[in-house]
């Protein structure tokens, strides 16, 4: 699965404009560094996501947080399984009931009460609120229904995720493809997973989140 494969969420439900931020399409792979980078990139056998993110961010010398739903902690596994992950993963929050995206990550009571947690500007918000909370240049962020039953209206398979860069630029949100939720909860899970460090993996190849 690529970023190329999700959709970009705006506001077109809330009656405002389409602020979303595309994330570009990697210009070159990510284990073909720069020249006058002097780390080498990650071993054949390491190229995996996590570790190509995690590369990534060392030789920028950032780092990351994340906020998770319904993938429960399997970002931060996937991270901290990752050699090097203590130089650029900060923490992470298992944000797993509403309540906690509020009082936790600061997410808007307003905005829950009106749309549920499973909504693109929930997702924006919980990588800002993560991000702030641990002091981190990013903040990546995953809330959906992995099933098998639907939460809020949603049918299992709904999924987005985000990404909130260094700045005031605004974080970026996508929705999983909707063919998503005819898989197991298990595999929605490691999806949503897998697509949410490949787009902050995107947003550091492209530089950094443009503004909008």
């Amino acid at each position: 699965m690529t970023g190329n494969s999700f959709e970009p969420v705006g506001d077109e439900n809330r009656g405002g404009p389409d602020e979303t931020t595309r994330i570009a399409s990697p210009q070159t792979p990510v284990d073909h560094p720069p020249e006058q980078s002097s780390e080498p990139p990650p071993a054949p056998e390491a190229r995996e996501p996590a570790a190509r993110l995690l590369w990534l961010l060392r030789r920028r010398g950032e780092t990351v947080a994340a906020a998770e739903s319904l993938t429960g902690g399997l970002v931060a596994a996937a991270l901290t399984d990752a050699p090097g992950s203590s130089a650029a993963f900060l923490g992470s929050v298992t944000a797993y009931a509403t309540g906690i995206k509020e009082r936790v990550l600061g997410v808007d009571a307003d905005l829950l009460a009106e749309h549920g947690a499973v909504d693109p500007e929930v997702a924006r918000r919980m990588a800002l609120g993560v991000r702030d909370l641990m002091g981190s240049d990013w903040g990546v962020a995953t809330t959906g229904v992995a099933g098998p039953d639907p939460q809020d209206g949603h049918p299992p398979g709904t999924v987005f995720i985000a990404v909130a860069g260094p700045g005031a630029a605004r974080p970026v949100a996508r929705r999983l493809p909707p063919g998503l939720g005819e898989r197991s909860r298990g595999e929605i899970r490691d999806a949503t997973t897998r697509a949410v460090l490949v787009a902050l993996s995107e947003a550091l190849l492209a530089g950094g989140i443009p503004r909008p």
